[in-house]
């Protein structure tokens, strides 16, 4: 007994001994005075060392590295963001430089989107201005946002007629529809001389496909609702859920397995868009028995905690135990807790400072056959033992 408690305490000694010397090793908190003369990533690397400011630092750091190691870039983007002009900020400027190789967002944010091109503006207003006031003078409010009620009918005649032309006419994904949309707005900006230029038509021209994982949930759909209805069997435009969901799998394994990209995630908020993006993996490795690693980096930036469940599905560790994250990926991790409108558009100027990392985007567009062609070979490889999961007669048995 006294033996192997001196075998403890020596043990003991030795991993105190070690913990001593890597807290010595660890960098020290001594940021030198701004001058005013930095570079912005400077400043993020010098000035920002603890609390929200170093995570603001770790994630800058991991955005980099996806950009320096040419990761395949899975932007979320919750929340009105397009409202608060994010897009025309970050957004946008990310995807012409290649940074960005898919978006997964809500339809409100591309609905939206569309009113600048009509000629509305979005303007800023006085959360306390009184709401009772505002629905009289027939202004709509979005927090410190206000654009007048005619905006949105504007806005639903425009879809109406697009979504009725014959090109619409038929089953398709959401990264489809808004690839069409997006070929039109296009269009339509060239046409009218537009100098800001909306989401849909700047992914389109970047061939940066756009998903929206709950496409019922904003008023693009609900205009498909009233052309139903009014044209009926001569509408024929539906959203194909099940393949939407295959291509998002099929484009994170191709991404890895074809173009040999490891996979980041740069979350912005969370809901929908969060867990759509990563349910990928589960799909692959869990439904279609794919092999896969998951994504490689986890940026997050919300104002959310984790321990309401209100963090959109989980932190970087735990999508690791469901496999959206893969083992490395939980350390090259970082959750900011923040508003991504206070955080985001400075931290895309840092990573526009001069010398820092570029790369090419993969315009993962113009590979959506490919990928689905792909995937259906591994899942063909696997259709006997895949039908064996749907004759489980084991259902309701504990283990």
């Amino acid at each position: 007994m006294a033996a192997r408690q001196g075998r403890s305490k020596k043990m003991q000694g030795k991993e105190a001994a070690a913990d001593r010397r890597r807290f010595r090793a660890a960098p020290a908190v001594s940021p030198p005075p701004i001058s005013g003369d930095e570079r912005p990533d400077e400043i993020i690397a010098k000035a920002f060392s603890a609390y929200v400011g170093r995570q603001e630092r770790t994630a800058f750091e991991l955005m980099r590295r996806s950009l320096k190691e040419k990761h395949a870039v899975f932007l979320t983007l919750s929340g009105a963001m397009t409202p608060a002009g994010l897009h025309q900020s970050c957004i946008i400027p990310l995807l012409e430089r290649g940074a960005v190789d898919c978006l997964v967002t809500t339809g409100a944010n591309l609905y939206h989107d569309a009113h600048r091109v009509l000629g509305h503006r979005i303007r800023e207003i006085n959360p306390a201005a009184g709401d009772l006031r505002l629905r009289r003078l027939g202004i709509i409010r979005i927090y410190d946002l206000g654009f007048g009620e005619d905006v949105l009918f504007d806005t639903d005649r425009f879809f109406s007629a697009l979504l009725r032309q014959e090109e619409f006419q038929r089953r398709m994904t959401t990264p489809e529809l808004h690839h069409l949309l997006g070929k039109h707005l296009a269009e339509i900006e060239s046409a009218l001389g537009v100098a800001e230029p909306s989401l849909l038509a700047s992914a389109f021209r970047a061939r940066v496909p756009i998903f929206v994982g709950a496409p019922a949930d904003g008023s693009i759909f609900l205009n498909m609702v009233k052309l139903k209805k009014l044209l009926g069997d001569a509408f024929r435009l539906e959203i194909d859920a099940a393949e939407d969901v295959y291509l998002m799998g099929a484009l994170q394994h191709y991404c890895a397995s074809a173009l040999g990209r490891k996979l980041a995630i740069w979350i912005l908020g969370g809901g929908v868009p969060k867990n759509y993006t990563l349910q990928g993996e589960p799909l692959l490795g869990q439904i279609l028995e794919v092999e896969t690693e998951g994504f490689d980096i986890d940026v997050q930036f919300c104002v959310d905690p984790v321990d309401n469940g209100a963090l959109s599905s989980c932190p970087a560790s735990e999508g690791h135990t469901w496999g959206k994250i893969s083992a490395q990926g939980v350390e090259r991790s970082a959750y900011v807790h923040c508003d991504v409108t206070a955080v985001f558009p400075w931290l895309t100027y840092a990573l526009f400072s001069p010398g820092a990392p570029r790369k090419k985007g993969l315009k993962l567009m113009d590979h959506c056959e490919r990928a689905l062609k792909r995937l259906d070979a591994q899942v063909a490889q696997r259709r006997s033992s895949l039908l064996r999961t749907t004759r489980d007669r084991r259902i309701g048995r504990r283990t």
